[in-house]
């Protein structure tokens, strides 16, 4: 008989233990699929996991999860050579149960979870706002500020989100970039440019890495964000820029059946003079924090508002919920 199937009390043969019901985990909520002897549960948005039978063996109530925070949002231009930091990916937590066997990342390692008979509730971390361009003409200050990453959290376990990428150099409160999940790059400029922290708060292991500084070179570009395994770094602020923008690098598990990249932080911007700017905001349920937005060419009109240039929007976040069910 199918292994999910039930009989009623006076035929409790079917699994030889005398219950008639599954000698695996039984559970609902999110996305389900199967992967070998696996299932797996995918909440890209708020939900619950509802665990309504446990495994005989209790060896098998342990589960493997990863649990991703929000990307941050990168800081806006205040100029087309002030640029505003990459924004710092959302923290990364991974643990594979004892008795799992997909392929985990080198992060792995967070608690522990057994589940009980109960309802988990669940919370995907949204991603951060993008910073917007100064109004001014050229440079009255820039725009709002990006917004940082929000929390995800199942059971005793949160990632938090990531730091923003900080704002250009005219408004020195603003320039520096945010702690978080991972930290956010500095604005460019001279100021306190420095990047966010990141592994914060600490977790073992570390959930992600610190952002970059800003630069302080004549192009006064931002720095890239921090990742769940790499640093963020400074922008070189000169043209042309590198073939490959450097960000902080994400980890890569295999826990949802193949290998995905999360937690990856945002680029750093980069001068380029005629170069059409290939930065992304972080891409849905990555955690990949936003890259910053390259300064353009020199307007013809040096007090031109298009010389201002918006940021971008961090990835939201993402958890994965797996253990044996046959």
């Amino acid at each position: 008989m199918p292994l999910n199937s039930t009989r009623g009390a006076g035929s409790a043969k079917g699994f030889g233990f005398g219950t008639g019901e599954s000698p695996f985990i039984k559970a609902t909520g999110g996305t389900i699929t199967e992967c070998g002897n696996f299932k797996i549960h995918t909440f890209t948005g708020p939900g619950s996991f509802v665990v309504s039978n446990l495994a005989k063996d209790s060896n098998n109530n342990e589960v493997s999860y990863l649990v991703v925070g929000g990307g941050a949002g990168s800081g806006g231009n205040a100029f087309h050579i002030q640029g505003g930091g990459g924004g710092g990916a959302g923290g990364y937590r991974e643990s594979k149960a004892a008795n799992d066997t997909y392929t985990a990342s080198p992060l792995n390692g967070a608690t522990p979870i057994t589940v009980t008979k109960t309802t988990f509730p669940i919370t995907v971390g949204a991603g951060g706002a993008a910073g917007k361009a100064g109004p001014g003409v050229p440079v009255s200050g820039p725009g709002p500020e990006a917004a940082p990453g929000a929390n995800s959290v199942f059971s005793t376990i949160t990632a938090t989100g990531g730091g923003k990428g900080g704002q250009p150099t005219v408004s020195p409160s603003n320039q520096t970039g945010d702690p978080g999940g991972s930290g956010g790059g500095g604005g460019g400029g001279a100021g306190p440019n420095v990047g966010g922290s990141g592994n914060s708060p600490p977790t073992s292991p570390a959930q992600g890495s610190n952002g970059g500084p800003g630069s302080t070179a004549n192009q006064t570009l931002g720095g890239s964000g921090g990742g769940a395994t790499g640093a963020g770094t400074t922008s070189p602020g000169c043209s042309p820029p590198p073939s490959t923008p450097s960000r902080g690098a994400g980890a890569t598990t295999s826990i949802s059946g193949s290998p995905t990249l999360y937690s990856r932080g945002g680029a750093y911007s980069s001068y380029a003079p005629g170069v059409a700017d290939p930065s992304s905001a972080g891409a849905s349920n990555s955690g990949n924090g936003a890259d910053a937005t390259n300064a353009g060419p020199a307007p013809a009109n040096p007090n031109s508002v298009a010389a201002n240039y918006d940021g971008k929007a961090g990835g939201s976040g993402i958890i994965v919920i797996r253990y044996k069910f046959k």
